[in-house]
């Protein structure tokens, strides 16, 4: 088993930055890929940005040039800059192996206008 532990969401204004931070612990040799997933009220739970274990970094269209994913299997970085109201969101951590795929519990992030 992993736990994963996000924090850093609050309330900014448009075009301010947050720092989102996701500790991890348990199996975490287990774990090949972390990412940062969202879901908007009403929406799907979307990819944001993931990170292998290598250091390969993959962005959703939508923040590429204002996200940054960094960390590793144990702490995980999403610096989130030139923030705008549709980034509001509950922002998730996800840790994927080979056969699992566990989740945090979430944290939001509110962008207002």
């Amino acid at each position: 088993q992993v736990q994963l532990v996000e924090s850093g969401g609050g309330l900014v204004q448009a075009g301010g930055s947050l720092r989102l931070s996701c500790v991890a612990s348990g199996r975490i040799f287990s774990i090949n890929v972390m990412g940062w997933y969202r879901q908007a009220p009403g929406k799907e739970r979307n990819l944001v940005a993931t990170i292998s274990s290598g250091g390969s970094t993959n962005y959703a269209d939508s923040v590429k040039g204002r996200f940054t994913i960094s960390g590793d299997n144990a702490k995980m970085y999403l610096q989130m800059n030139s923030l705008k109201s549709e980034d509001t969101a509950v922002y998730y951590c996800n840790g994927r192996g080979r056969q699992y795929s566990y989740w945090g519990q979430g944290t939001q992030v509110t962008v207002s206008s």
